[in-house]
């Protein structure tokens, strides 16, 4: 599925939300917000989670304060986000990995995000760069490198199982027709650690987390998984750039309220989403490496939806396991 609904956020402003004036002003926080984030403080996701809930408090008059609930790939944090009360004062920061792959991953938890969250909206977007470890692999491009990896044995790394870092791959060497034995790591920072001490030949991993090193050259990127470039890494080129015709996984995040949440209470945070998605914002996001990134309002729920089955349909036909 190539995603062409795409925006900049100096345009979200002049784009219709769900929400009515008489609903948007029906409903006001009068205490503090949680946005639980899935993972540990630092990474991609907490750096994100962090830049959208200081432009949410402000639309909101409340602090948006983020709670880190880690664990199970972040399904722990959203067990917790679906068992809150419907009461518009917790939030989910999701992302495609929670709603388009533990729901395979963890099918006995009780929570699918997919179906038990309601998009307010979508906030960035990430692309996860195959970077490969210059003094194992000779290759400066992605056809050299398919070559190089069908002539002899190679491993690579990932951010854990079921990961986008791993399904990335996993779709990645079944188009390219290579194999290669993979190591998974415990994020990001356990796996370009791993590569830049030398233990793996190849990963993919977010332009986020991984531009820093790419950049002083301790990684070769070859490719991103996006659609289109990465502003953070404008000379790597996308995987169909490479030859790989209809290569396109990636990454977004989102907020979520659970679905027994009452309209009115969705329509203001919905409103208060979508001025919060303004250009100081999206400057914050380029900053860390994101690309910010709108659905618009009228479609959002259709795209999380769509998005989420197909990455269930990569999980499902890569057989991951939980490790």
């Amino acid at each position: 599925m190539n995603i062409t609904r795409r925006a900049a956020f100096g345009t979200a402003l002049a784009m219709p939300v769900l929400a009515t004036p008489a609903l948007a002003q029906a409903w006001q926080p009068t205490r503090p917000l949680r946005l639980i984030v899935t993972y540990p403080p630092g990474g991609v996701n907490d750096i994100v989670g962090r830049i959208i809930a200081d432009s949410l408090g402000r639309e909101l008059g409340q602090p948006v304060i983020i709670e880190n609930r880690a664990g199970a790939g972040g399904n722990i944090g959203t067990v917790a986000a679906a068992q809150a009360e419907p009461d518009g004062y917790t939030i989910l920061f999701g992302t495609t990995a929670m709603f388009g792959v533990n729901p395979i991953l963890y099918a006995s938890s009780g929570v699918d995000a997919a179906r038990d969250f309601v998009s307010l909206g979508t906030v960035g977007e990430v692309a996860n760069v195959l970077s490969v470890v210059p003094e194992r692999v000779r290759a400066t491009n992605l056809q050299d490198f398919i070559r190089e990896a069908k002539s002899r044995p190679l491993v690579y790394g990932s951010v854990g199982n079921g990961s986008s870092s791993h399904l990335s791959a996993t779709v990645f060497l079944r188009m390219a027709g290579i194999e290669a034995t993979h190591v998974p790591y415990r994020g990001s920072s356990p796996l370009v650690a791993a590569m830049l001490a030398k233990e793996v030949d190849f990963g993919f991993d977010t332009t986020a987390t991984s531009t820093a090193q790419i950049r002083s050259g301790s990684l070769r990127p070859l490719a991103v998984t996006t659609t289109r470039r990465a502003s953070a890494l404008p000379d790597v080129p996308t995987m169909i750039e490479g030859g790989l015709a209809g290569y396109d996984l990636g990454i977004w995040f989102n907020l979520g309220v659970v679905k027994r949440t009452p309209e009115p209470i969705v329509a203001r945070l919905t409103e208060a989403l979508s001025k919060a998605r303004d250009e100081q914002t999206a400057q914050r996001l380029r900053t860390a490496f994101v690309e910010p990134f709108i659905v618009p309002a009228a479609e959002n729920q259709s795209f999380v939806a769509q998005s989420a089955a197909r990455w269930q349909d990569i999980a499902r036909q890569a057989r991951i396991a939980i490790d």
